[in-house]
């Protein structure tokens, strides 16, 4: 059997680092490969060694195969281990390791290359007994064939791509008359994603769960599952939340689902860990959907209620090692749940947010587990996924699992780069959800109305406690220069500021009650006025007493910046008190901004072009997702600052558009 002692690890982020972590325990040597946008990233630092792979784009290094293999034998590493996404099941690159002599921790090529196809594996599992949704999986992909499969199945149905996930090539139909457009539109975005716009039809299941059963096989033919993830909360086919065991599954119903992954398992000869992933609906009957034939980005949960590790099980397993239990011995204990932390606006239609981290501070609880591959200092980029971290919570209840999840996701510290914890937080708070209730039709039927899915205003002591510190930072400096902290020449005259966040102005009057180290301040914005006193401030966390109560709270400044750790996340505020009226551009004011470091794929305007409030004038393409940039206002196209092709900063002046009034 195969033997090795030192794992590439062939990915980035917090898988990288969760490998490297399992591989150095079990004593083997490590190497990390990385991008030139990676190079002080996490799981560089965490590896033994580590080789650059190419240019920041993900086709110039992470699924550049050649390069991989060439660091593989560079520094001597004998197996690679692929984590998710990227390589991870690409069949190509499983046989092209095998040729060289490295071992792939992951399935045979088969496997991978018949589970990659959902027309193939289908037929497969029809095949081997697997209860499948009815539909249509056959290799005829015309217009005319697809139409009357169509009919045969009956409406609602599901369009799908054949060889891809994530909800690209995926369209729901409700009747005939739409199903030429959605034909089109997914055939166009599976080609564009996969690279194949091969298709499937299936009947519709409406409102079900969303229930995947992690398995695992080894070199002697045993195949063993080790219980289910319920992962029914969804945004655009995307899961948000996961947890083991399934809410709704009695010992009865995971028997059956968890008998029939292993037989789906066994068709492909399956070896190491897989998903086999099922729609469950309400009447009990579950349908396959699809097999991953490489570790989930979910896999904490089962390893939480199992109590064990599912990447030292893949080595083992590569190894040729027999699995380390029997299905009689594995046991499900305690509930745990998962959330992906994300660098994207919730309240901005779950915009990606790109930036520097200058704070990242998890507060881990009991039974708290952080994933993560984030050191501060570094660079959220346009190139890759916007996941940062995973949050997952472990407790004997389903509900104290869910509370200490919550506690987790609104304490996890993160400045310089917007995250989604409001959002989260406010979905493990949702009575549906505490209630096991969620299907995946939950965020669009229960959650819609939500405060995180809007753009939210700081809040008054938000503002207040900004002002804190830039009066203090500015008493400081006189205090340094020689002259009295806080001494104005008109002793009685309030302190004013003018704080931007984004584009929103905040303006507010300060009253300086008592002066010195711990300054003693009345704040007054609009109606709302606020009594604070500074207690301590040490670069990172701010001790402050807000109307009578003391509360500590992460912040980071530089000069006239300020990020506070806010209600709703990150929030970053600019102290313009003393900019020249105009300096700063308004919403409306015909200034179009990047919102996020991005390419520029399409410049639709040109300079002398009369546009209306709304026109789209640039496609803007930032972690794997195009963003149109529209006009805000009426007029005509001043300036054009970009051309198709160039990389823009966040905040970069693209276009100026000269409003009609003006």
């Amino acid at each position: 059997m195969p033997s090795f002692n030192k794992i590439l690890i062939a990915n980035r982020g917090e898988i990288a680092c969760r490998v490297i972590r399992t591989a150095q325990d079990l004593g083997f040597r490590t190497v990390a490969v990385y991008s030139q946008a990676d190079t002080e990233a996490r799981h560089v630092q965490l590896a033994d060694e580590a080789v650059c792979i190419g240019p920041a784009p993900v086709g110039q290094s992470y699924l550049k195969a050649e390069a991989i293999l060439e660091a593989a034998r560079r520094t001597g590493a004998d197996a690679v281990h692929p984590g998710y996404g990227f390589l991870s099941e690409n069949a190509e690159f499983a046989r092209a390791c095998e040729a060289a002599g490295i071992v792939f921790i992951g399935p045979g090529v088969e496997a991978i290359h018949l589970m990659g196809s959902k027309r193939l594996s289908k037929l497969a599992m029809l095949e081997a007994g697997v209860p499948c949704i009815p539909g249509y999986e056959g290799a005829e992909q015309d217009d005319a064939t697809l139409a009357r499969e169509a009919e045969r199945i009956g409406y609602p149905l599901m369009i799908k791509a054949s060889a891809g996930g994530g909800g690209r090539g995926m369209r729901l139909v409700h009747e005939s008359s739409e199903l030429l457009a959605q034909l089109k539109t997914a055939r166009s975005e599976a080609l564009n994603a996969f690279g194949s716009d091969e298709l499937i039809l299936e009947r519709a299941v409406i409102q079900p769960r969303h229930v995947e059963i992690q398995v695992f096989g080894d070199h002697h033919g045993n195949i063993v599952y080790l219980g289910e993830r319920d992962c029914s909360v969804q945004r655009r086919h995307q899961k948000v939340i996961e947890e083991a065991p399934c809410p709704v599954l009695t010992p009865e119903l995971r028997q059956a689902m968890g008998e029939a992954a292993v037989k789906a398992a066994a068709r492909v000869n399956y070896v190491g860990a897989g998903t086999v992933e099922f729609l469950l609906d309400a009447s009990g009957a579950f349908y396959f959907l699809e097999m991953n034939t490489r570790l989930q980005v979910e896999h904490p949960v089962t390893e939480l209620v199992t109590g064990q590790d599912l990447v030292a099980w893949q080595i083992r397993v590569a190894e040729g090692q027999p699995l380390p239990l029997q299905q009689e011995e594995i046991t499900l204990r305690g509930h745990a749940i998962e959330v992906r932390l994300y660098a994207e606006d919730a309240g901005n239609g779950f915009l990606p947010q790109t930036g520097e981290v200058l704070r990242w501070e998890p507060q881990l609880l009991d039974g708290v587990r952080i994933d993560h591959g984030l050191v501060e200092g570094q660079a959220v980029t346009p190139f890759y996924d916007p996941m940062l971290a995973k949050v997952i919570a472990y407790g004997a209840t389903r509900d104290e699992a869910r509370r200490k999840l919550v506690r987790a996701v609104e304490d996890c510290v993160l400045l310089g780069v917007k995250g989604n914890q409001r959002f989260l937080a406010n979905l493990l708070k949702h009575p549906e959800f505490a209630a096991g209730k969620a299907t995946t039709v939950f965020i669009g039927e229960h959650f819609a109305g939500d405060p995180s899915l809007r753009p939210q205003a700081p809040q008054p002591a938000e503002l207040a406690l900004a002002a804190t510190l830039l009066y203090q930072a500015s008493a400081n400096a006189r205090a340094h220069q020689g002259g009295l902290a806080g001494w104005r020449n008109a002793g009685s005259a309030p302190w004013r500021f003018v704080l931007h966040d984004g584009e929103q102005k905040h303006t507010l009057e300060m009253d300086v009650l008592e002066p010195g180290a711990q300054p003693k301040l009345l704040a007054r914005l609009g109606e709302a006025v606020i009594a604070l006193q500074q207690i301590a401030a040490d670069g990172r966390w701010l001790v402050a007493e807000v109307d009578g109560i003391r509360r500590r709270i992460a912040y980071h400044q530089l000069g006239e910046r300020v990020w506070l750790y806010g209600e709703n996340g990150n929030l970053e505020l600019r102290d313009v008190t003393h900019e020249p009226a105009g300096a700063q551009n308004g919403a409306g004011s015909g200034t179009v901004k990047a919102p996020m470091d991005g390419a520029i794929v399409d410049v639709l305007v040109s300079e002398g072009t009369r546009v209306s409030k709304g026109q789209l004038l640039l496609v803007l393409e930032a972690m794997k997702m195009e963003h149109p940039l529209k006009a805000g206002v009426d007029g005509v196209i001043r300036r054009v600052q970009v051309s198709k092709g160039e990389q823009v900063k966040s905040r970069q002046l693209l276009v100026e558009v000269e409003a009609e009034e003006a």
